[in-house]
């Protein structure tokens, strides 16, 4: 199973977006996202859904349980 940190990496890029601005969407402050990436700290629920929303992906794609972006 592939580890959320490198799932939402890999989205966010493949949607050319930078860490702030991603940080900026959710309202979280740049290094909390950079925290997600770097798999030492996870988001609340509303911040998953939205994280998932915003990279038009499922939250089972994140969470590595398939291959499936949506």
């Amino acid at each position: 199973m592939v580890p959320f940190s490198i799932r939402l990496k890999e989205a966010r890029k493949r949607k050319n977006l930078t860490q702030r601005e991603m940080a900026e969407y959710l309202g979280i402050t740049a290094r909390s996202f950079q925290q997600y990436e770097g798999g030492k700290r996870r988001p609340d629920y509303e911040t998953l859904v939205a994280i998932a929303d915003h990279l038009d992906v499922t939250l089972d794609y994140l969470f590595g349980r398939t291959d499936k972006l949506k």
